[in-house]
């Protein structure tokens, strides 16, 4: 049986405790004080309640990131020096080009690994293939409803609950739009990481009264040729700021711990 530390216990990370495949089973849950009541309720004391990851006493097969970019930059460094495998879903996180630098130095000194999950979007093998032969330029736009982008920055660059169409209400690179919009930007952080990093990816973020899905294009130029991708992809119930996809995409490395082999991308 291989363990798992969880991070986080909000929509995301209960949406992909529901869904461990078997084989696999969280020992350790990193969240805040005022869960761990629940935490201990709900698995009858047979998965512990941590507060930081240093109070680990075991050996954790995979450490998964399902909190927020905040748990990355307050924990991250942490796992990676105890020589762990680290799956990150908040990779907008890795837009603090100082953070980025930290972890990739702890992945070297302590043979830890962090690993860059897909999320709610696909073809980060394919892009990461066309860096190989020289890329030109990488543009990603997200649409989403209204509801989605409530809580965000967004709500002072358009009026939500008077657009009527949809429009686009940003501009700019990928590590400004992961720097401005944490909740619901990681997939320009991850598409940059495979791609042509964080300034030279291009993002434009939309809002459309008339979908209750997350809709990413993806419009990709280079020396091997061009390729576009579209999804469209249905928010959690629980959580509009996030994909369905996303949890998925945490399932599924979990998956890999029994399967054999990490396919996602890392340092």
């Amino acid at each position: 049986m291989k363990k798992i530390m969880m991070m986080g216990y909000g929509a995301m990370a209960k949406e992909v405790l529901a869904r461990l495949p078997a084989g696999v089973e969280v020992g350790w849950i990193v969240a805040r004080e005022n869960h761990h009541a629940d935490i201990e309720k709900t698995f009858a004391g047979n998965v512990h309640a941590l507060t930081h990851p240093d109070q680990c006493r075991g050996q954790p097969d995979l450490v998964l990131e399902c909190a927020s970019q905040q748990a990355v930059v307050e924990f991250g460094e942490a796992v990676l020096k105890c020589g762990w495998r680290l799956a990150v879903i908040s990779t907008g996180a890795l837009a603090d080009a100082a953070l980025q630098l930290r972890l990739q130095q702890a992945c070297a000194r302590y043979q830890g690994r962090l690993i860059v999950l897909s999320g709610a979007v696909a073809g980060m093998d394919g892009l990461a293939s066309a860096r190989e032969g020289g890329l030109e330029s990488v543009t990603y736009q997200s649409s989403k409803s209204p509801t989605s982008w409530r809580g965000s920055l967004a709500e002072k660059l358009i009026n939500l609950d008077s657009v009527s169409e949809a429009q686009v209400f940003f501009e700019g690179s990928a590590r400004e739009a992961a720097r401005l919009f944490p909740a619901n930007a990681n997939v320009a952080a991850t598409i940059a990481l495979h791609g042509l990093g964080m300034d030279a990816t291009r993002v434009r973020l939309q809002v459309d009264p008339h979908t209750q899905r997350n809709t990413h294009r993806l419009q990709v130029c280079g020396q091997f040729g061009e390729f576009q991708i579209e999804l469209c992809g249905n928010p959690l119930a629980s959580n509009p700021k996030t994909s369905t996809l996303a949890a998925l995409s945490a399932v599924q490395v979990c998956r890999s711990l029994v399967d054999g082999g990490f396919t996602s991308n890392g340092f």
